[in-house]
């Protein structure tokens, strides 16, 4: 394997406020080298991309390129050689294939763009790839495997150096990712450097030379693919400090309330769940495993193309949001800002408006919301001025909680919680948890999406893990550990 290093970071450092992500990493990546990055959710897969990309500048430490030492915005860092081949597509979907490769970077005679040579290069490119995608095609309608390709052919024509690959297998077909794994065994072959972020094992194993694992923005360890093993993979990724941890009050459990059979559409594939009253059930699962697709077929956001449900034993139909609403469910989204709250609006007429579908009056009584809306900021204990407060003044942790009022406000039995601590420091966490247990208490039933893995084995009563669209496995309580989990979610053996 050559020993020449392209690229080196020595004792980086990136905090955020409030938050430290990265403390003293030190990564190195050999010429023609295939350099699998491994980590669980929130391990600093993304933080440490960016600062490679140059969308953030590390606080401390050093990074080399080439021999010589950089400081990377997203310019200099296209400008030197390096590619960054994001998850979600970052093309022209209105433009075709020729138009994305040379974007920015046209080739001109005298002051016209030269099309012919153009279209010719992307051709040769694209040949080299063992493609059969047209120049002229239009890149919106290519899937997601083409989209990747020309992405990567962008790469080539831009005569990129490093490319760093970030899961960039999600929502792919077998076919597709067997095409890609090629595609990217070719392109060390040629003497580029790669990056490649994953969180699918098998794919590690088959395209790796080396494997670094990150855990809580530290390097674990860094191995040569000969003699790993998926089991040592998974223990450097797993492993907390049992103070991470928070102690739940537990209560009894009683009759299923909620029930999901062989739901399939938006990405979901013959998914089947329950949830009784005083549990939470826990959604486990790397990003892109489809868990937030999930909840919105639950909770009708999305429309089941097969499946029913039912509450209490009986069917129902699931429509829309309304539909579950008026079955007493409601969906806390992980992004509260775009999809929880009216940030502009005060907390009157935020609290009240999810209740609104519920009235027996069509009328809207002004100091009706003003009483709602103290009610749950005093039991809730939301810190605010006053309730004419908006809400985007608020704490992130006092944002949240007032999302939790305004669904507590519908009288609400089965809650769907998605990422429901995200953002929020570690005492605005405790509070949430303690709302939750106390709806526990008065037999609500819950169902919880986390990426946060002391979140989900502290709070949990099953988990069931997802997995490229599918439930994969059903975790009881004396078998939730890290290791499970984590195994179950990136495709390993138990």
């Amino acid at each position: 394997m050559p020993e020449e290093l392209i690229l080196e970071m020595k004792g980086i450092s990136k905090s955020f406020p409030g938050v430290r992500v990265f403390e003293d990493f030190d990564f190195d990546l050999r010429k023609g080298e295939i350099h699998c990055i491994c980590g669980e959710n929130g391990a600093g897969k993304s933080t440490l991309i960016k600062m490679l990309s140059g969308a953030y500048t590390p606080d401390k430490g050093e990074i080399y390129f080439d021999g010589s030492k950089v400081v990377l915005t997203p310019h200099s860092a296209m400008q030197i050689g390096i590619q960054t081949i994001y998850q979600e597509h970052t093309l022209f979907p209105l433009m075709n294939v020729v138009e994305n490769v040379f974007a920015g970077k046209e080739v001109t005679r005298g002051v016209v763009i030269n099309q012919s040579w153009m279209v010719a290069k992307a051709r040769e490119v694209l040949k080299y790839l063992h493609s059969n995608i047209s120049p002229y095609d239009i890149v919106g309608n290519l899937g997601s495997g083409g989209q990747k390709t020309v992405e990567i052919a962008k790469g080539l024509i831009q005569e990129s150096k490093v490319i760093i690959l970030d899961e960039p297998t999600a929502s792919f077909s077998q076919t597709e990712i067997e095409h890609l794994l090629s595609i990217i065994r070719k392109l060390a072959e040629r003497g580029l450097s790669v990056i490649y972020i994953s969180h699918h094992i098998e794919e590690v194993f088959k395209i790796a030379d080396r494997v670094t694992v990150i855990r809580d923005g530290r390097k674990i360890n860094t191995y040569v693919l000969k003699g790993l093993t998926e089991q040592m993979l998974i223990r450097d990724m797993v492993g907390r400090d049992v103070s991470l941890f928070y102690h739940r009050e537990q209560v009894p459990i009683g009759e299923v309330i909620f029930e999901a059979r062989d739901l399939s559409g938006n990405g979901v594939k013959t998914a089947s769940l329950s949830v009784r009253s005083g549990e939470i059930l826990g959604i486990a699962g790397m990003v892109g495993s489809g868990r937030t697709e999930l909840a919105e077929l639950l909770f009708g956001v999305k429309k089941a193309a097969t499946g029913e449900f039912l509450i209490k034993g009986k069917k129902i139909s699931m429509r829309n949001p309304l539909s579950a609403i008026l079955h007493r469910m409601c969906y806390i989204t992980e992004d509260r800002q775009s999809t929880g709250l009216f940030l502009k609006h005060s907390l009157d007429r935020n609290i009240p408006i999810a209740s609104y579908s519920r009235s027996q009056s069509a009328i809207v009584m002004p100091a009706d919301d003003v009483r709602m809306a103290q009610k749950y900021v005093d039991s809730l204990r939301i810190t605010t001025p006053s309730v004419f407060q908006q809400a985007m003044l608020l704490s992130g942790g006092n944002q949240q909680k007032v999302v939790l009022a305004k669904w507590f406000a519908t009288q609400a039995d089965i809650f769907i919680f998605d990422e429901p601590t995200r953002g929020i420091d570690v005492g605005a966490k405790e509070e949430i948890y303690r709302l939750m247990e106390g709806l526990l208490k008065q037999g609500k039933a819950i169902i919880m999406i986390s990426s946060d893995m002391p979140e989900l084995i502290s709070m949990s009563d099953r988990i069931m893990v997802m997995r490229g669209g599918s439930l994969v496995a059903e975790v009881q309580k004396d078998e939730i550990s890290e290791e499970n989990i984590l195994t179950y979610s990136i495709g390993g053996s138990v």
